[in-house]
């Protein structure tokens, strides 16, 4: 099947079991906007939960805020989001549709990677074990074509977005011969760069209303806190200070379900260091974020690093944390060396003193900073992208049998057991209720009764439930009951005694932050 579908068949997925709603859908819906349902925002708020516990409770010299979405406008200034938060945009006079110049390059290099994939893939079938792929990438004369194809195209939009060249991302677009995914043509505009920050008025008044700004980002809300924690925690460099909030862009595409939206969250980590030691905090910052992606156990091979070619203009270095979406490696976290930018800036716009003094070198500087980023609703997409999967299943008597099971890691699951009385009658109910009001304290439980056994094991493993208690007639001889396992569907006899323990070790975030580099 292809990528494309299984996305369209995830995004329906998600809407059906309750993890991700269009907002406002009954008035026909917001553009790029979107609820997370009863499922959803228990696997978002464990996401959280396990990136704030490997930040905070992990380190003892990193510790949280949470600063407000408005903020003094002036900061934006600052920070440089006020005269250089653009995008390129171009639009297509057939469709009317507007797009980012740099993603539909981007998007063009994409199918030229499948290309010379799709040639890799075949030449491996054909020579087996012989087949020497780095041989055959540089000899191949269709690879190299394709290769020097993209070459070419790549670096010229580097170059091109490294000098802000709107005209020259235009000839790249008609050069390529690439069209509009609506209208197939290729009737485009001039390129212009639009800011995307939403603003808004506060004041009583229309003459006392001041311009302000829905944040863009949740970094400046740590930089603009940097001295008051700093003071009152005594804080010693290096060390970090951690944020989960909302921030808003007015993008122009968005595009991708939940991938890029106008509202989203993030997860941000400033970590505060002296100058000329950034690039090595810089290193063990890019170990320890994939390391926090990998323990997830998704699969070593879906994540990769990408170094950035044009640095932003605060930067000294900065690669992302990409993984592979049913469309293609995407950005899910950015680690970037921020150096001594931000607060400098606040410093010279403030006019308020932002320095650190050193007692070992006895003498004040402003400290240099790396930037863990990571998107929430991006995090959450990867982990549905990942878990979603459709399955054949042989039963006893030979027919066969399809289900849809979303192999969530256990610790991050929404759901992590649910309690099944075989049958509505005979004492089963009550038992099962029993067990489940013993556990409700420890666990996030589901009840059931109603249908077969067999279809409410399929609800449960289509939202990614790990384990399924049964309580069947035996129960009330023994006390003990059936634990089923989603991804393998396995039974295991278990007394009720016990299940406190055993789920608890199988669903615990510690498992996963014990695996996590310090």
């Amino acid at each position: 099947m292809a990528d494309e579908d299984v996305f369209k068949k995830l995004i329906a997925h998600a809407k059906e079991y309750g993890f991700v709603f269009q907002s406002s859908e009954i008035y026909d819906g917001l553009s790029a906007v979107y609820d997370y349902g009863q499922n959803g925002v228990e696997l978002k708020n464990n996401i959280k939960k396990y990136w704030w516990d490997a930040m905070v409770l992990l380190h003892e010299n990193i510790v949280g805020i949470d600063s407000a979405i408005f903020m003094h406008p002036t900061i934006w200034k600052a920070s440089g989001h006020v005269d250089a938060f653009n995008d390129p945009m171009i639009d297509n006079r057939d469709s009317k549709k507007r797009y980012r110049a740099d993603v539909l390059i981007e998007d063009y290099l994409q199918k030229i990677e499948d290309k010379i994939a799709k040639e890799v893939e075949k030449a491996a079938k054909r020579f087996g074990d012989a087949f020497d792929e780095a041989k055959f990438r540089q000899t191949n004369a269709r690879v190299l074509e394709h290769q020097q194809q993209y070459d070419t195209v790549k670096q010229r939009m580097n170059d091109a977005m490294k000098q802000d060249n709107l005209e020259e991302l235009r000839q790249i677009i008609l050069d390529c011969g690439i069209v509009c995914p609506i209208s197939g043509t290729r009737n485009w505009t001039d390129v212009r760069q639009f800011n995307l920050m939403f603003s808004t008025e506060m004041g009583s008044t229309a003459e006392g209303s001041m311009k302000v700004y829905l944040r863009p980002e949740t970094a400046q809300g740590i930089f603009v806190n940097y001295l008051n924690v700093q003071k009152t925690g005594r804080m010693k460099l290096p060390f970090g200070i951690a944020q989960i909030g909302k921030a808003f862009r007015n993008e122009i595409v968005a595009r991708q379900f939940i991938f890029r939206m106008r509202e989203f969250e993030q997860m941000e980590m400033q970590f505060f260091v002296q100058p000329g030691t950034e690039l090595d905090w810089f290193e063990h910052w890019k170990k320890v974020r994939l390391a926090w992606h990998q323990a997830l156990g998704m699969g070593n091979e879906k994540y990769r690093f990408h170094k950035h070619e044009k640095l932003a203009h605060y930067a000294n270095a900065a690669a992302d944390i990409e993984f592979e979406f049913p469309f293609g490696f995407k950005e899910v976290e950015g680690i970037h060396s921020r150096t001594n930018y931000d607060l400098s800036q606040h410093q010279q716009y403030s006019g308020k003193k932002i320095q650190y003094f050193d007692p070992e070198r006895n003498e004040s500087y402003v400290p240099y900073v790396i930037e863990t980023s990571i998107g929430v609703d991006r995090m959450f997409l990867s982990v549905l992208a990942n878990a979603y999967t459709e399955e054949t299943i042989t039963k006893e008597d030979g027919t066969t049998d399809q289900r849809v099971v979303m192999r969530i890691p256990a610790a991050i699951a929404p759901v992590k057991l649910a309690i099944l009385p075989l049958v509505k009658k005979d004492g089963l109910p009550e038992k099962a209720h029993a067990i489940k009001n013993k556990l409700r304290f420890e666990f996030n439980c589901q009840y059931d009764e109603k249908d077969s056994i067999g279809r409410r094991y399929r609800r449960q493993d289509a939202i990614g439930t790990p384990y399924c208690i049964t309580v069947d007639h035996q129960s009330l001889e023994d006390d003990t009951v059936t634990i089923r396992y989603r991804d393998t569907m396995a039974q295991e006899r278990v007394p009720i005694a016990s299940l406190t323990e055993i789920i608890s070790e199988k669903v615990s975030i510690k498992k996963l932050l014990e695996q996590l580099p310090l």
